[in-house]
């Protein structure tokens, strides 16, 4: 039986310099392959033609070259015309799966991106926690995905392109942290076939404090987005018990406060609205305690429903009043509203089972 190669994709940049200096070549050429890896989504070392034949015999002789499969794509019922919410099911080689979603909007394309396959924070509202971590993305599966959905979106029209990317897919991104920020780093390189600006990125995370911390002396332009949900202890450890307890909100606002002041950019606070859990006149002065300590803007959601999950959305006076309470002290907020849901890919419907089993 015979072993097969290591993906090459799945080394990270240093440790691609580290395979290249063993095989007795110059370390400029882990940039070149790097190149014909992502910005060319080359498949076979053959396609290489910047390399040197006998290198690229080497390379054929040590790794496997296997990028993400298209499984599935579902569009949107729920919206008309082109402006149609996509959901991608994606085989990484291992097989195991991956659910990203496909956001249009006015002048605005949104990838939304998996992490990693499963998550282990057990959200109470959120399918993907019903699935259990099963591992971390390499920063080539993270980085794939985009190219995998800009494949789907040329094949349309070849004038569209992602505008966009946010962290808000399956997985906790700050528990894979040197990976995303490589994979930003391959998406943001200028010389790409596709390339965005940080600025375009955002980054969302359960409130992983350490992280977030790293994240603000990092330099990084990106935009942080913090699932809050309920801005009092006790109740967030009921919703959120895993992130809440070992996050509590006084040391999370604290390190909120810290990375606005570091970036001098706005934390966004997303806040799924729930019925008679979260959604009351004094949940909404909580939240605006703890938001009013640091730089921010909030985002209200509603709750999108997902089997064997038993919660309920709220209706739209409760979240006018809500919204109007925050408004009144002061604070920015917005509604956004949730597309995808009829294929089950909004915010906390993402779950690789359902379409799996389609299969």
């Amino acid at each position: 039986m015979t072993t097969a190669l290591p993906n090459i994709i799945d080394l990270s940049f240093p440790e691609l310099q580290h395979a290249i200096a063993s095989l007795d070549e110059p370390s400029f050429r882990a940039a070149q392959i790097h190149q014909w890896l992502f910005s060319h989504q080359a498949k076979r070392f053959e396609e290489m033609t910047t390399l040197s034949r006998t290198l690229r015999q080497k390379l054929a002789e040590t790794f496997s070259i296997s990028h993400l499969q298209l499984v599935d794509h579902l569009e949107s019922t729920e919206e008309s015309g082109d402006n149609l919410t996509e959901k991608i099911l994606l085989k990484l080689p291992d097989h195991e799966l991956i659910e990203t979603v496909l956001i249009p909007a006015e002048n605005r394309l949104t990838a939304c991106l998996s992490s990693q396959a499963g998550c282990a924070f057990q959200c109470t509202f959120c399918a993907t926690a019903k699935m259990g971590l099963h591992r971390n993305l390499t920063p080539g599966e993270i980085a794939g995905q985009v190219y995998a959905l800009n494949a789907i979106v040329s094949g349309k029209n070849p004038d569209k392109k992602i505008t966009n990317i946010v962290f808000m897919g399956m997985g906790e991104p700050l528990m894979n942290y040197d990976n995303i920020l490589e994979s930003i780093e391959t998406l943001t390189t200028k010389n790409y076939s596709f390339t965005l600006s940080q600025k375009k990125i955002t980054i969302s995370t359960v409130g992983v404090i350490p992280q977030i911390r790293k994240l603000a002396a990092s330099g990084l332009k990106t935009k942080l987005a913090v699932s809050l949900h309920a801005a009092e202890q006790q109740k967030r450890e009921s919703l959120m018990p895993v992130a809440a307890k070992l996050y509590p909100l006084n040391e999370l606002g604290k390190a909120l406060a810290g990375y606005s002041s570091a970036t001098a950019m706005p934390v966004t606070i997303v806040y799924m609205l729930l019925k008679g859990i979260n959604d009351s006149l004094e949940d909404a002065k909580l939240l605006a305690r703890f938001a009013h300590g640091f730089l921010c803007k909030i985002n209200l959601i509603d709750y999108n429903s997902i089997i064997n999950i038993r919660f309920k959305p709220v209706n739209s006076s409760s979240r006018e009043v809500f919204q109007q309470y925050l408004i009144d002290s002061g604070l920015h907020v917005t509604v956004r509203k949730s597309y995808g849901t009829t294929i089950n890919a909004a915010c906390g419907q993402l779950a690789t089972t359902g379409m799996a089993e389609s299969q």
